[in-house]
């Protein structure tokens, strides 16, 4: 039986709409998967025709924005009212098991927070919608997979969210990941803090009071985890490729690299939930939005994904 996805277009302003109607040509996808897109009807509806007029859309409706309000690439209150909206509804019904998987195309955290809603990003929200506090983003493209102890937080913050607890936490949840991708053995390299993984305390202590008593807190329960690496070196292919998955400490550490190396292909998850949720890796790309030429690539790489751990779900009984 194929598994049910709910596909949140994201923000109307941006390139989700389009690439969301445009996936649905993919014969691959369509026969693999039910795919029902979540947004307001008229938006969907326009989008379609413009972008994939031979597509009849499976619709759930699940917010309110007029097409002849809409500024392509602009910036919009409404519009990220319309977005919120949308994950809310789309999550809720994963959760009620009306779909297997919750797919979700980019949205703009400025736009949410100017509709007055408080909002740093899809991970912390799905989190929240599902009463989840241990979870954690991870991106992944084939063998690549790196997940973040801390995410959308400013930099100045990082250095005392970075917890022995957490990076345990994190790296589980990657080890848990690669082992439901068929990894047996799955060998965790974790990223320094610092500039040089902190050169022995020379260059700040996180490193030697906090990241090496996580990795060897791992290493006696059984983990097979090396680290901390410079995280400089740690992407390129001739260390990368020795790991099943990287822990990077926060954002720009782990995307930057992982974007460079995967951008049109690459996954973004949240771990940890009790639902299945993937996301394309991009942003909303406002600049190229309704014309037509943005790439589906990673939103069919999520879709994919979201496939493969549905059915991996409905065949373990969970």
């Amino acid at each position: 039986m194929q598994p049910v996805l709910a596909l949140s277009i994201g923000d109307v302003s941006g390139i989700g709409p389009e690439i969301a109607v445009r996936v649905l040509r993919n014969r691959e996808l369509a026969s693999a998967a039910r795919i029902r897109l979540y947004g307001p009807e008229e938006i969907i509806r326009k989008a379609a025709e413009r972008f994939a007029p031979e597509i009849e859309p499976e619709i759930v409706p699940a917010a309110s924005f007029s097409y002849s309000s809409l500024i392509p690439g602009r910036l919009s209150p409404e519009a990220g009212q319309a977005a919120y909206e949308t994950i809310v509804r789309a999550t809720e019904d994963v959760l009620a098991g009306k779909a297997d998987a919750l797919v979700t195309c980019p949205v703009n955290k400025a736009a949410i927070n100017e509709a007055g809603i408080p909002f740093t990003g899809h991970t912390e929200l799905v989190a929240h919608l599902c009463g989840t506090e241990h979870f954690a983003m991870m991106q992944s493209a084939g063998d690549l997979r790196v997940i973040f102890v801390t995410t959308h937080i400013a930099l100045k913050e990082v250095s005392a969210q970075v917890t022995q607890e957490r990076i345990e936490e994190v790296a589980r949840l990657v080890e848990e990941a690669a082992r439901a991708e068929g990894v047996e053995n799955p060998r965790i390299a974790v990223a320094g803090l610092n500039p040089h993984a902190g050169e022995n305390g020379h260059m700040g202590l996180e490193d030697e009071e906090v990241v090496k008593p996580a990795i060897r807190a791992l290493r006696e329960k059984g983990m097979l985890v090396e680290g901390p690496f410079p995280s400089d070196t740690l992407f390129i292919e001739s260390v990368r490729t020795k790991f099943d998955g990287i822990v990077a400490m926060y954002h720009d550490q782990g995307h930057i690299p992982f974007k460079m190396l995967a951008f049109d292909r690459g996954v973004n998850s949240t771990m940890g939930l009790p639902i299945i949720r993937t996301s394309v890796d991009h942003g909303t790309a406002f600049e190229i939005a309704w014309k037509g030429v943005a790439d589906t690539g990673s939103l069919e790489a999520a879709i994919r994904t979201a496939i493969a751990r549905a059915c991996a779900r409905k065949k373990s009984g969970r």
